[in-house]
């Protein structure tokens, strides 16, 4: 299983490869994952994360939350 985490315009994601398809996780603030209500599509490669994710919540932008970076590999 591959994972990565991302904070996503201050929001914090875990990603997991399960199989060929992505599992897409919320971390909450006492480090318990519950789910992140969206999904990754199987054809999105690890490299391609942070644009998939950039564009999927780009509108939760804000002046001191303004990027997707990934925090963990």
């Amino acid at each position: 299983m591959e994972a990565s985490r991302f904070n996503v315009f201050g929001h914090i994601y875990e990603l997991r490869r399960e199989g060929g398809a992505w599992r897409a996780l919320a971390v909450g603030n006492d480090g318990k994952l519950g789910p992140a209500g969206f999904e990754v599509p199987s054809f999105v490669e690890d490299g391609e994360l942070e644009e998939f994710l950039f564009d999927l919540f780009h509108e939760s932008a804000t002046p001191t939350n303004g990027d997707v970076r990934r925090i963990v590999r």
